[in-house]
């Protein structure tokens, strides 16, 4: 009697699209909390562009608030990595090899920001360390502000890189069932800023405009959107890559793994 293959299924994965909604929406929140305090309520107070002496004493009398922000924003690089993961699993219906392309450039921003944020730490080892004890004041001052200079060239290279993602992202959004189309085009719009910002910064000297600053409301409005999905949850039994159906049946569907053939 010939042996025939049985059929046997994976364990389903214990999350759905729901959850994963949700991961996201308070991964962004998080966020869109700890990168403006860090980055503008303690970073920008502390720093003084034009004078490298008062920088250094700044730093040098808020140490502790200066490596908070210093922990606060790693903390925005590792929560990245998580809500690249979350995107990419909701918005793969639509179109999986552009989300695993979207997905990497979320994950590349991050890696290049960390790169950028070990430039703050060298300042707090030499404000706060014997290395910097051994310097002259000028000294100390110059690899101080040279440390925050590179870091800021490094926000800046990921912002170009978040940028990319985002339009990538807001295409997604645009052809999801799941997601207004407004929102998308919002969020590539996002994207289109903060590579302004970036490119203008490498090509034109003394680059002052922000237009970042402006254009990111279709960030803001994602989280809202991805908190109103995993309330409301997901439609079933429809193209992801199609317009959603007003009153369509919300279910709570398994992320399953696939099917495969034991001898």
């Amino acid at each position: 009697m010939a042996n025939h293959p049985t059929i046997t299924k994976r364990p389903t994965a214990d999350i759905s699209p729901r959850k994963v909604a949700l991961i996201a929406g308070i991964g962004l929140l998080v966020m869109a909390v700890l990168a403006p305090l860090a980055r503008f309520g303690v970073l920008q107070n502390l720093i003084v562009p034009a004078d490298a002496a008062a920088t250094v004493t700044n730093i040098t009398a808020s140490e502790e608030l200066f490596r908070v922000a210093i922990a606060a924003l790693l903390v925005v690089t590792f929560l990245d990595i998580l809500v690249a993961w979350a995107l990419y699993v909701l918005l793969r219906p639509v179109n999986a090899a552009l989300a695993l392309l979207v997905g990497w450039l979320r994950l590349a921003a991050p890696a290049v920001f960390a790169v950028a944020l070990a430039n703050l730490l060298d300042v707090a080892q030499l404000v706060g360390g014997s290395d910097g004890a051994a310097l002259q004041p000028a000294q100390l001052q110059a690899q101080v502000m040279a440390s925050i200079s590179s870091f800021d060239n490094g926000w800046d290279m990921s912002l170009a890189i978040f940028g990319l993602h985002l339009l990538g992202l807001g295409y997604l959004l645009f052809r999801s069932a799941h997601f207004p189309r407004f929102l998308g085009v919002l969020v590539a719009i996002a994207g289109g800023g903060y590579l302004a910002d970036s490119f203008g910064t490498i090509l034109i000297p003394d680059y002052a405009l922000t237009i970042g600053a402006f254009t990111f409301v279709g960030e803001a409005l994602l989280i809202f959107w991805l908190f109103y999905r995993a309330i409301k949850g997901f439609p079933s039994g429809s193209d992801p890559s199609e317009s959603e159906s007003p009153g369509a049946p919300v279910t709570e569907q398994r992320l399953t793994q696939p099917t495969t053939l034991v001898p």
